[in-house]
């Protein structure tokens, strides 16, 4: 199986990237194409400019990647107990492209902060509107103080949060 695994962010130093990436490298039983976001970038989304301009390449690639993956791992960040303004426009771009991009799509969602609460606003807010799209939610994983959390080299460092996380990910590839 093929898997895509990215995050919600477009920033340079984005923690939930760094998780989706610790992610992808625990698994040896697919293939896991890796993509960073800050390789996407999206004008903001207005009928206007979908009419003056169409769909880019850059987002038509992006679509066809998720359409022709098997499975998808998707870490969010939170800006004020929502996704970001950047991964809400990916959503409102993909979806004028194909409005179920995401058809048939098993999902591991996942969110990290530096916060106490680990991005669940957003990743609530994510999970309830995968389904528009055509795509299900099969588990879900949420960090919290992600500085005290988690290492680069170890990965994830506290106990209980480790061993939810393997849960996780073991009930999402069991379901794919």
């Amino acid at each position: 199986m093929k898997l895509l695994a990215f995050a919600g962010s477009n920033s340079s130093t984005s923690i939930n990237y760094k998780l989706v990436k610790y992610t992808a490298t625990l698994i040896s039983e697919h293939e896991v194409e890796l993509l960073d976001m800050t390789d996407y970038s999206f004008p903001v989304f207005s009928e206007d400019l979908e009419k003056q301009e169409g769909y880019g390449p850059l987002l038509v690639k992006l679509k066809d990647k998720i359409v022709q993956s098997d499975a998808l791992i998707i870490s969010v960040n939170e800006h004020n107990s929502n996704p970001s303004a950047y991964f809400k426009n990916v959503l409102d771009w993909l979806s004028r492209v194909d409005r179920n991009f995401l058809a048939d799509k098993k999902i591991l969602l996942m969110s990290t902060s530096g916060g106490r609460r680990g991005a669940m606003g957003s990743l609530e807010v994510v999970k309830a509107v995968i389904p528009r799209f055509g795509g299900e939610t099969v588990a879900t994983f949420s960090l919290p103080s992600f500085n005290h959390t988690f290492d680069e080299q170890k990965g994830i460092t506290d106990a209980e949060h480790s061993e939810a996380h393997k849960k996780a990910l073991k009930s999402f590839l069991s379901k794919i």
